[in-house]
């Protein structure tokens, strides 16, 4: 028996764990550095994050090296986010204060979103009223995505197919 003391896993931990899984669908492709996954709520189309693998406590705990390499993912996700949804901006969230551990958030920003909230930063939205990621009504993007950040050569091989073993 052993006295050390496990640190509680966090949201972040479990869906990096599903994902390596198979068992996550709302992932969309493997970066170099962690894991695309579709937000759980769309309240734009294309909202998503990038969960880093390992999961670290935050930005400052990765090395030079794996530092750039998280940020330039990130980057390239929001180029990649660009081209298939037709936004006209994206903005890039790395808070970590509800879930701290280190985590994107990459948000498709629309010229079509309503007035009042269209130069509003994204948590003015209603999460709460916002349509679930779903699989079959989003898998195009999501199939989209996957094909031009392939394309871009920022993708790793994906063990199993999204959501495979869920």
């Amino acid at each position: 028996m052993t006295n050390e003391k496990q640190e509680p896993q966090s949201e972040i931990h479990r869906h990096v764990a599903a994902a390596r899984e198979g068992r996550e669908p709302r992932v969309a492709a493997r970066l170099f550095s962690g894991w695309v996954l579709f937000g759980e709520r769309q309240f734009v189309r294309g909202y998503v994050l990038l969960l880093p693998e390992p999961v670290v406590p935050s930005l400052n705990a990765l090395a030079a090296k794996e530092r750039a390499q998280f940020l330039i993912d990130m980057a390239r996700l929001g180029d990649a986010l660009l081209k298939v949804t037709g936004a006209v901006r994206i903005n890039y969230a790395i808070l970590g204060n509800v879930e701290p551990v280190l985590h994107a958030h990459v948000i498709p920003r629309y010229a079509d979103e309503p007035e009042a909230l269209r130069t509003a930063h994204p948590w003015a939205y209603d999460w709460t009223a916002a349509p679930a990621f779903d699989r079959k009504a989003h898998g195009a993007l999501a199939e989209s995505l996957r094909a031009e950040l392939t394309r871009m050569g920022v993708t790793k091989p994906m063990r199993f197919d999204p959501g495979a073993n869920s």
